[in-house]
């Protein structure tokens, strides 16, 4: 009896062993569990704090390399700045040693620094708006030999270019004769002796306007319709008071009200007096318009007439009546007759001055739009008198709109850009 009470306090000490251990160990268990819940929130808020670590290094990288970026460039303007001062600095002392006289001012270096370019650029121009001829004559002398065929070649690009059978023949023979007397064999020789024979071919058309040789010097303006006869005499007003005259400019084409406003524009853009009436007989504009230019001192009286054809009789029978009225006014006027050709008109350009010559005796042309579509022989052929035609003096010639677009006609330089050359 005893043992079995015995046995059974002994299994009872067994389960109550057993069951403290279950406790411990369910404890140890609810520990560990506890302790890796709490090393996860510990990595997560180490890798949200490591990520915002990472953001905020990656923001201050690039806002380095953007400061990095900003200063490069403008290290690099600085750089150009200092570039551009020291080449103008360069081109100002070579101008000042190779162009000013020891005695010369600062002033006069400005003027001439002026001066240069615009030069410059009125020759890129004309040699833009004759660059149709120009690539086609000047580029026959490109990599070739001197030989007849060369000749062939320049025949038809000068016939091409409106010069005519006169003009071409008197050129080619000058030409041929110069390479067999000086034995030139490079074709670049050929072109720079073909440039000078038809500079000194173009020279008679070459005249200097004679301004101030009468008080007022009375111009009378002719030429068919749309060869700009009103925008030239606004150019010419316009050069006219830089060179300091006093100009007064005569609306006579009093059929086209258009014709009338539109003269009256330049004389406003150019503050200069217009006299004009609104209809009425052109000649009698011109009479008062030379009065009145007498009368208030003027320098230059220039007087527009209605655009005629040469075929219209009765308008060149009123073109020789308005002169004969400028006569009554002035008896030695009109002084100078101009008539303005349309540089695109090309051959017809000869036609054109033979009938207005004939009608009024012209003293000079004014050759326009010569702006890229023209091609410029046309005037090679005045100089030989083709056709009949006198060669009749060439005061200016234009390029294109603008006012310092009409320039006066140089043969040196008409003949450089009509062959393309430099």
């Amino acid at each position: 009896m005893f043992s079995f009470f015995k046995r059974k306090s002994k299994e009872a000490a067994q389960e109550s062993s057993i069951v403290k251990d279950e406790v411990e160990v369910s404890q140890e268990e609810t520990g560990r569990a506890a302790s890796v819940e709490t090393d996860t929130d510990s990595l997560a808020m180490e890798g949200a704090a490591a990520e915002a670590e990472a953001e905020a290094e990656a923001e201050a990288e690039a806002e380095a390399e953007a400061e990095a970026e900003a200063e490069a460039e403008a290290a690099c303007v600085k750089a150009e700045e200092s570039s551009v001062k020291q080449e103008n600095a360069v081109v100002d002392d070579e101008t000042s040693e190779a162009e000013t006289p020891a005695d010369e001012t600062p002033v006069q270096d400005v003027a001439t620094a002026q001066v240069e370019p615009e030069k410059r650029s009125w020759f890129s121009r004309l040699r833009q708006g004759l660059s149709r001829t120009g690539q086609n004559l000047g580029g026959l002398f490109v990599g070739v030999k001197v030989d007849e065929s060369l000749f062939e070649e320049l025949e038809t690009a000068l016939i091409m270019a409106d010069a005519g059978m006169d003009a071409t023949t008197s050129l080619l023979t000058a030409l041929r004769a110069r390479v067999k007397k000086e034995r030139l064999t490079d074709a670049q020789a050929v072109k720079a002796a073909l440039q000078e024979i038809l500079a000194e071919h173009l020279r008679p058309l070459e005249k200097t306007f004679p301004v101030g040789r009468h008080k007022p010097l009375v111009m009378m303006i002719a030429g068919v319709n749309g060869a700009g006869k009103t925008t030239s005499i606004g150019k010419l007003a316009y050069n006219f008071q830089l060179q300091g005259h006093r100009v007064l400019l005569a609306a006579g084409d009093t059929f086209r009200a258009a014709a009338r406003e539109q003269l009256m524009a330049w004389g406003e853009r150019n503050n200069v007096t217009v006299i004009a009436q609104d209809g009425g007989d052109p000649a009698a504009v011109a009479f008062d318009a030379v009065n009145a230019g007498r009368a208030r001192d003027t320098d230059i009286v220039m007087v527009d007439t209605a655009g005629r054809l040469p075929t219209q009789l009765h308008l060149m029978e009123e073109l020789k009546k308005i002169k004969r009225v400028i006569g009554k006014a002035d008896a030695q006027a009109p002084h100078e007759v101009l008539l303005v050709v349309d540089g695109n008109t090309g051959q017809n350009a000869i036609a054109q001055i033979r009938a207005f010559d004939a009608a009024i005796g012209l003293t000079g042309l004014v050759v326009t739009k010569l702006d890229g579509t023209a091609k410029g022989g046309t005037l090679a052929a005045v100089a030989a008198g083709a056709q009949g035609v006198r060669p009749v003096p060439v005061y200016w010639i234009g390029v294109g709109e603008g006012l310092e677009d009409l320039q006066p006609f140089v043969a040196s330089e008409f003949a450089a850009a009509l062959l393309g050359s430099e």
